[in-house]
């Protein structure tokens, strides 16, 4: 088991005295079941409850009292209610509305229990006349492993120094190994223990990356919400890992003769499992961030290593010399989008990009990030300053005087001018400190 930044969050949801029974959302094999399985260590008493065993959907399935089912939970678990601090987890609770029906009576009526839900097709049944509890349950966002996480796995002298106040820039270059390593392989957990286990071996991987994308393909059934939607959800599964990163059209999707209703809707139902992220664009340069949803989205897929399987780049990125180069800039751009979701634990973690208004110009800037009032524009690109027209033309209607350009060299913080003659301050951001670009921010504010 690999230590995981979410335990802390997890530390952080048991500390509050206000807590509310907390639901983990999150794809299949992202390692929500694992990550509160090492946060149980901090109890006297954990109780593990899996509802796709009928005899344990059973206890929350029964008509009787509250008081009563606590009890029989109990007594099942061969546990004791005054056995010191308990927490409970509730795993694939979508098998049972019941269950998620009664998490708010574990807020109500059993504050002392500290009471944790999760489902890896949780997110597909919340449409049908399921609903969790308003008000009375709190969510938590669990993603592949970060950076930071994938770094401390393999190297924990590295991860440490990467936690400092002001990263030391004498080991830049060995920051820049490691996070080119991460961008090949990615951050789910299965892939990341096989890689630390065979010692780095790239070509050990393929099993793995195969079993998860078959998962999901299997899983399609489980996906959708009536038989006619199973063909559309599976060739969208069939088809995104090779499309990840780019603009998409719903019309036709992956050269099918499916019509554009039909795609969104299995587009939809990925995005509430979790397998996909669709990044729409926004054409304002101030808060609020408002989605142009008729401009054509850039497709975002769960992992960056899951596209380069697909795409079988794998090869190629490890001797590629600058990931910015990497298929057409695409997964450099990826894996940052993928750095700033799993920077928060939100499920509200949004990511969108700017595109300027006008329908004649073709100037975009990568990612957008709401910052203390402000929106600030981050572009993942290479080159001279004058080479990042986009972010130029951004800086010429913003408020402020703040952009972000992530790039595999070294952290430097410079004045610099638009083509208009508007000064700004650029924070050249290495590829390896994404995850802290709000601290980073905050320096130079």
């Amino acid at each position: 088991m690999f230590n995981r930044d979410i335990i802390q969050e997890l530390s952080r949801w048991a500390e509050r005295s206000n807590r509310k029974s907390l639901v983990l959302r999150g794809a299949r094999q992202v390692g929500k079941t694992t990550a509160v399985e090492m946060f149980s260590k901090e109890f006297d008493q954990y109780i593990y409850l899996n509802l796709e065993k009928s005899e344990e959907r059973e206890i929350f399935n029964r008509e009787y009292p509250f008081k009563d089912l606590l009890t029989t939970l109990f007594l099942y678990a061969e546990k004791k209610r005054t056995g010191g601090k308990t927490l409970i987890f509730i795993d694939e609770i979508q098998n049972s509305p019941k269950a998620i029906a009664l998490l708010r009576y574990f807020h109500e009526e059993a504050k002392d229990l500290y009471v944790i839900a999760a489902g890896s097709l949780l997110e597909s049944i919340l449409d049908r006349k399921i609903s969790f509890p308003v008000g009375r349950v709190e969510f938590m966002a669990v993603r592949p492993f970060s950076f930071c996480e994938f770094l401390n796995a393999n190297n924990g002298q590295l991860a440490e120094a990467l936690k400092q106040a002001s990263v030391p820039g004498f080991l830049h270059n060995q920051f820049v190994a490691w996070f080119k390593k991460y961008t090949t392989i990615g951050g789910m957990p299965e892939v990341v223990k096989e890689y630390v286990e065979t010692n780095e071996d790239i070509t050990a991987l393929d099993t793995v990356y195969n079993s998860l994308i078959r998962s999901y393909i299997d899983d399609v059934e489980k996906y959708a919400g009536s038989s006619s939607q199973v063909p559309y959800i599976r060739h969208v599964i069939a088809n995104a890992f090779r499309e990840g990163g780019k603009k998409i059209t719903f019309e036709k999707f992956g050269d099918s003769s499916y019509r554009s209703r039909e795609m969104k809707e299995a587009f939809r139902v990925l995005e509430k499992a979790m397998l996909i992220h669709l990044v729409h664009p926004c054409t304002s340069v101030e808060l609020p961030v408002a989605p142009v949803i008729k401009k054509k989205p850039r497709l975002h897929i769960l992992d960056t290593g899951l596209i380069n399987h697909s795409l079988q780049i794998m090869g190629t990125l490890v001797f590629e010399k600058n990931i910015n180069d990497a298929h057409r800039g695409i997964i450099a751009e990826h894996i940052v989008g993928q750095e700033l979701l799993a920077s928060k634990f939100s499920i509200m973690n949004q990511l969108n990009f700017w595109t300027r208004e006008k329908a004649e110009s073709s100037a975009e800037v990568d990612y957008i990030l709401p910052y203390k009032g402000n929106i600030i524009p981050i572009e993942v690109k290479a080159g001279a300053i004058g080479k990042l027209r986009s972010l130029l033309r951004f800086m010429d209607e913003a408020p402020h005087s703040i952009a972000v350009r992530v790039y595999q060299g070294e952290y430097l913080v410079q004045q610099a001018k638009t083509i208009a003659g508007k000064e700004f301050t650029l924070l050249n951001l290495p590829l390896y400190m994404i995850h802290r670009i709000e601290r980073e921010l905050d320096k130079i504010m």
